[in-house]
């Protein structure tokens, strides 16, 4: 049977209906829509991923953290042993526009976005979690204002895997799965003895999107962007913002 994810729980959706607008809809692409996460949500994840907010490709799906810096969060987690066994969120459901990024962060703390989105956090997480890793400054302030984060488990900060600072990130991403492999236990048909990162990103750190991951009916190539990596240049994702229209406007491109 083709598997993929079948979508929130009711109580989850009557949660994520809640999530409140943001603070300042000129600092996202708000007319986009709000995405909310990607992973298990029944309490089974032993690692929670935070990362900023969604992208394009994101958008698309439906689902958070599938473009390229998404597949490259799934390479850190099969570093991990991790196959199913984890959820990813965002520090905000609005895609934020980088220039007003350092703005929106003093933002994570107000009332309505804080207490809305601690009570997200909590209720997609359970017993079972080992670890949270927080990817990036925008993520770091949203952990740190999480007030009912379990304080059994570790806490990791490393830079977002969008970073423009290679050596940072590797360096930090490197560290991270040295800290956590002792810390995770491993899916029973994931391996996590395998090699760390090197000097600069392989393809063989990136992972393809799960199926059980995205809704039903996805295309093929929907989270597996090495087509496009391989064709070198600046933008890795099938799915960019054209300028000028980027507010409404959203370009996809499938391979061949």
């Amino acid at each position: 049977m083709a598997e993929f994810d079948r979508g929130p729980t009711d109580a989850f959706a009557e949660l994520c209906a809640r999530v409140p607008d943001p603070p300042d809809e000129t600092a996202f692409w708000f007319d986009w829509g709000p995405v909310f996460h990607r992973g298990r949500l029944d309490g089974s994840a032993r690692v929670l991923v935070v990362a900023s907010d969604p992208g394009p490709t994101e958008r698309i799906a439906g689902r958070t953290l599938v473009g390229n810096a998404g597949q490259r969060v799934q390479g850190f987690l099969a570093k991990l042993g991790l196959t199913r066994s984890y959820v990813c969120l965002n520090a905000w459901a609005y895609a934020v526009h980088p220039s007003r990024a350092e703005a929106m962060k003093e933002r994570l703390g107000d009332p309505a976005q804080a207490q809305w989105r601690n009570e997200f956090y909590s209720a997609a997480t359970g017993p079972a979690l080992q670890a949270v890793v927080a990817m990036g400054f925008m993520a770091q302030e949203a952990v740190r204002l999480w007030t009912d984060r379990p304080q059994q488990t570790v806490l990791v900060r490393v830079p977002h895997p969008s970073s423009r600072d290679p050596v940072a990130l590797l360096d930090g991403w490197r560290a991270a799965i040295t800290t956590l492999r002792a810390v995770v236990a491993p899916d029973d048909d994931g391996d996590n003895t395998g090699p760390d990162y090197g000097t600069e990103f392989a393809e063989s750190d990136y992972r393809p999107i799960p199926r059980r991951d995205l809704p039903f009916g996805a295309p093929a190539f929907l989270g597996d962007d090495a087509w496009v990596r391989a064709q070198g240049g600046q933008e890795p994702n099938s799915v960019t913002r054209p300028s000028p229209d980027d507010g409404h406007t959203l370009v996809w491109k499938a391979p061949g």
